[in-house]
């Protein structure tokens, strides 16, 4: 008797397609992990913008001290951080930018002189100049 084929029913088939629900499950649980292990943002970056004019007059050269409290002054007018940051962009805003001299005193503390170099530079002022190095040549003399 010769072999004759017989094709089984739909039903009775092994299943030849590759089940991919357990991948979608871990899938999902591992993006359900990394949203709740990334941290919220909730750090802020406080940028200076000018708010105004400057309240002082803006010559062709100026000074910027800081005195030993820590005080900022703008041509011999004290000022506070704000206002220094309006007078700077006034000064940046000029056709012909002045020259901005830096002066701090030998008491004044690193980190002030650090934040106002600082907001001097990113003013967009062009010519700036350290005045009054050459009197603390020798370190730590008074």
């Amino acid at each position: 008797m010769p072999y004759t084929y017989r094709a089984k029913p739909v039903a009775m088939r092994p299943m030849s397609e590759m089940n991919i629900t357990p991948l979608i499950d871990v899938l999902l649980v591992l993006l359900i992990m990394f949203i709740m292990v990334i941290p919220i943002a909730t750090h802020a970056l406080l940028v200076p913008l000018p708010n105004g004019p400057g309240d002082f007059e803006t010559r062709a050269i100026n000074t910027v001290r800081i005195d030993y409290a820590d005080r900022l002054y703008w041509n011999g007018n004290e000022l506070d951080r704000q206002q220094l940051l309006n007078q700077l962009a006034d000064a940046a805003a000029m056709a012909e930018q002045p020259v901005i001299r830096f002066e701090p005193d030998a008491l004044a503390s690193y980190d002030r002189s650090a934040k106002t170099i600082t907001l001097i530079k990113d003013s967009g002022v062009e010519k700036f100049a350290f005045v009054g190095n050459e009197r603390y040549r020798a370190f730590g003399a008074e």
